[in-house]
């Protein structure tokens, strides 16, 4: 992907507005009550979020323009989705939506390939862990298969990631807003200051803590982007239970990550 490139899609990024916080709460006012033309601005304003998540897919083999209009598609889902009464910043509800967007596309495109040196860090972390377990009788921390092998614990999520299936290892976490992500999608970028929820990596041992249908319905609504109408309808509970298990959810982990 190319680097540096200051036009992309027909957009000058070095132009890109930067909306103030107050800017952006008026907005979102006028947003939610139909102004196309305040939608229209916040995206712009926001489309700093989408060049921020292309960067980690510089390896990617993708023309740069078709990652940015993917990501688009992303911050547009998360605009229309987000829940304004949370208290949570639209960047850290944003930025993992855009990055399941440009990953759904790098799957269904079959862009990504993973290096034998990933593998060899991914199979020496399952066999640490299995080997931790088997010591301990109970599931290791990140931080231990680390120590175990002598490999950052940024390496060792980043290879389990890059070899796992989606509908086993390979499944979702979550950051502050609940926004579901992938567990390679937590390695830290320092510079983007208002993503540091994005750098935690016991993320992933927060969702463990919540029960089978709160997992299910903050995936489906910050992974997927259903809204809590469709997510009350596909596993068979009204809107406002939706709603009440979804921000329990959210608090718990929260809790959980700031304890």
């Amino acid at each position: 992907m190319a680097q540096g490139k200051v036009e992309i899609c027909g957009v000058n990024t070095a132009k890109l507005p930067l909306l103030k916080a107050e800017e952006k709460e008026r907005l979102f006012a006028q947003i939610e009550s139909g102004d196309r033309e305040a939608r229209e601005k916040y995206i712009e304003g926001n489309l700093r979020l989408v060049l921020s998540v292309i960067k980690r897919f510089s390896s990617s083999n993708e023309n740069v323009d078709d990652l940015f209009q993917i990501g688009c598609i992303g911050l547009i889902k998360a605009i229309d989705n987000f829940d304004s009464t949370l208290n949570v910043k639209f960047s850290t509800y944003a930025v993992p939506m855009i990055i399941g967007e440009i990953r759904r596309f790098l799957r269904d495109n079959n862009t990504i390939r993973v290096s034998r040196s990933l593998k060899d860090t991914a199979y020496k972390a399952i066999y640490a862990k299995e080997n931790l377990i088997k010591q301990n009788m109970k599931e290791p921390t990140i931080n231990e298969i680390a120590a175990e092998i002598g490999i950052s614990k940024e390496d060792i999520v980043y290879a389990l990631d890059a070899i796992q299936n989606p509908m086993s290892l390979y499944e979702p976490i979550f950051t502050d807003g609940g926004d579901a992500l992938y567990v390679m999608d937590q390695i830290s970028d320092k510079k983007n200051k208002e993503e540091n929820w994005v750098e935690h990596l016991s993320l992933s041992e927060a969702m463990k803590r919540l029960g089978e249908r709160e997992r299910e319905i903050i995936s489906l609504r910050f992974f997927e982007g259903k809204t809590q109408m469709e997510v009350a309808e596909m596993i068979g509970i009204s809107q406002a239970q939706v709603s009440r298990l979804e921000k329990n959810a959210l608090r718990a982990m929260k809790n959980y990550l700031t304890a």
